[in-house]
């Protein structure tokens, strides 16, 4: 079985917020049931730049920055690069009004034919009511 996760769920992992206990769940889950966790290339400068204004905002210290980014780099996540995705997340998101960036997300979902488990509301939201909903789950609604 496959999942993709998009960075807003990776960063909870390290980065104690509201749903971090299930981005925890969903980890060890993937763990115990060889689930696979996909993601696109675009995974690591989405969390890193989530990483850098968390720093900017004085929430994480450097050191901690640094750490977490080292952690987050040796996860044994599939990624999958974004070319490929490109003209398919352009077209997603353009037809249902969400960012490139999330359409990248939920165009991998897509051809894997799973679920994308994001922890942005309003990404579950906007694609509540079209054929996509069914590729898409909120992390709190998770499993």
């Amino acid at each position: 079985m496959n999942i993709v996760i998009d960075a807003s769920v990776l960063i909870k992992l390290y980065v104690p917020e509201i749903l971090s206990a299930k981005a925890d769940e969903l980890f060890s889950e993937a763990q115990t049931k060889n689930i696979v966790l996909l993601a696109p290339d675009l995974i690591y400068p989405e969390t890193g730049n989530i990483l850098w204004k968390k720093n900017r905002l004085k929430e994480l210290s450097l050191h901690e920055v640094n750490e977490i980014s080292g952690a987050i780099a040796s996860l044994p996540l599939t990624i999958e690069p974004s070319k490929p995705l490109f003209q398919l997340a352009v077209n997603v998101g353009a037809t249902y009004n969400i960012t490139a960036y999330d359409a990248l997300y939920v165009s991998l979902a897509s051809i894997y034919k799973t679920k994308l488990v994001t922890a942005d509301k309003k990404l579950v939201t906007a694609l509540s009511k079209s054929v996509l909903k069914n590729n898409i789950i909120w992390l709190g609604a998770y499993p």
